[in-house]
């Protein structure tokens, strides 16, 4: 067995020891590599890079030699060519070659009520051509943008899937079972990034609270399809970045935020899919709230007090970040290993940890990427748990009644959209299909009904 090969079926048992609930040989890392800072390690040009991908095998290359990461650090970027195309509002390149995603507004105020009746058909028909003015024409000219676009997007995709297989395969990271990963928002997350905006929903929270509710609801159908990968995996997981949560008052967040997010978790908890929530920024008065998600929910903090969410949810779920990447830019090489020692000495007793930075590193200049490797090689080589393949900790509270912050988990309804079709659909409307070929031509057509899916989905 070649040395990567080896190296990946360590990290593999690591990951898998984890999530079935034993204390793995060490503690896992996972540690984010935008693509972005990647393209900047290596000295290339950013924007052209990210055009042309000539050169980003060697980006890749470069970063993972540097890298002790376990989990496969290169995520999910956005991709220029189809955000050009459809003349994007809500992703822009800037002339540094980042692609950011400014303030929009894609809804009015007086626009919730169509929102709510089908979320969906009311973003193709008319939020998504705000957002993207290459599709505010006529239909023939939309339709033809939307397949440049469509086709720009699957270049991409597959580009960037054959360069993710050639370095998982030479380098020996660990990656999640095939098709067992997705990314969502919150509903009330979507509500406000893409719809109305900082600055309109904090109004909307004011002025119409029971809009927002309705809305969120409405788009919780769709924010479960989109999050539900097609082969659901205790060993794979759903991201979920909470944007606004900390910044409402306590009393909204629990009227306008939790109800629908607790939903949405606990609906794929009971198809099998775990979720691996980012807390951004500080989460400190939710933690309760936090607990009573499922069993084995990653959580992902970027502020707060570790101390106190390993003693609070420790033991029920999985806990990473809270390492401050700023750290690295200013302190010293053995100030940084100092730093990671602490938090392993909080986190890492009894199992359920994942050392991870508390952001990634957007740019090459905000770390120092000598300090970045070292606490990564250090954690690598010395947090190793002398109780390997024991149970891990585990929460042994009495049966209680379920809290006030606990979410019902009654059938949810499912998502319809005139715009999108299931196979069952799709056959009723045309009956005279073959019945021979049918077995081949379901997982076919309906392959690219997902795949345009996505790519919809993404841009939102």
């Amino acid at each position: 067995m070649s040395d990567a090969k080896a190296l990946q079926q360590e990290r593999k048992q690591l990951f898998e020891d984890l999530y079935s609930g034993k204390i793995p040989k060490r503690v896992p890392i996972m540690a984010n590599l935008p693509i972005e800072f990647c393209i900047q390690y290596a000295g290339l040009p950013l924007a052209e890079t990210q055009w042309t991908l000539e050169g980003m095998e060697e980006v890749l290359e470069k970063a993972s030699q540097m890298t002790s990461s376990d989990y496969y650090p290169f995520g999910s970027m956005r991709f220029p060519a189809h955000l050009q195309i459809l003349g994007s509002r809500s992703y822009i390149m800037g002339s540094n070659g980042f692609i950011q995603h400014p303030e929009v507004t894609g809804m009015e105020v007086d626009e919730y009520d169509e929102f709510i009746k089908n979320p969906y058909d009311c973003m193709l028909e008319k939020i998504l051509p705000r957002l993207y003015p290459e599709l505010d024409t006529d239909p023939v000219t939309r339709s033809l943008v939307f397949a440049k676009a469509f086709k720009a997007y699957s270049d991409y995709l597959e580009a960037y899937a054959r360069l993710d297989a050639k370095i998982i395969e030479k380098y020996g990271f660990y990656t999640a079972p095939k098709g067992s990963t997705s990314v969502v928002t919150a509903p009330f997350d979507f509500v406000a990034d893409f719809l109305r905006g900082f600055k309109g929903i904090s109004m909307d929270v004011r002025r119409c609270p029971e809009k927002i509710m309705a809305a969120c609801e409405a788009v919780l159908p769709l924010q479960i399809k989109k999050g539900l990968p097609e082969k659901p995996s205790r060993f794979g997981q759903t991201f979920i970045p909470l944007h606004m949560g900390s910044y409402l008052r306590t009393s909204d967040f629990e009227k306008l935020y939790w109800p629908t997010f607790s939903k949405m978790v606990h609906a794929f908890a009971q198809a099998g899919q775990p979720c691996r929530i980012f807390c951004e920024h500080d989460w400190m008065r939710y933690l309760d709230y936090l607990y009573d998600l499922p069993e084995n929910t990653r959580l992902y903090f970027e502020f707060g007090d570790p101390k106190l969410v390993k003693e609070k949810l420790g033991k029920k779920h999985i806990i990473s970040g809270f390492y401050p990447l700023t750290y690295l830019k200013t302190a010293t090489k053995q100030q940084c290993i100092d730093k990671a020692k602490e938090l392993l000495d909080i986190l890492a007793p009894g199992g359920k940890y994942i050392f991870e930075f508390d952001k990634s590193p957007v740019s090459l200049d905000s770390i120092n990427v000598e300090n970045y490797a070292t606490v990564l090689r250090y954690v690598a080589e010395n947090a190793r748990y002398p109780n390997a393949g024991e149970p891990a900790e585990a929460e042994n509270r009495p049966a209680q009644p379920a809290s006030p912050h606990a979410s019902s988990e009654g059938a949810l309804p499912e998502f319809k959209s005139r715009y999108y079709k299931s196979w069952k659909e799709y056959r009723e409307e045309h009956p005279a299909l073959d019945p021979v070929l049918e077995p081949i031509m379901a997982p076919k057509l309906q392959s690219y009904e997902e795949l345009l899916f996505k790519m919809i989905s993404r841009l939102m």
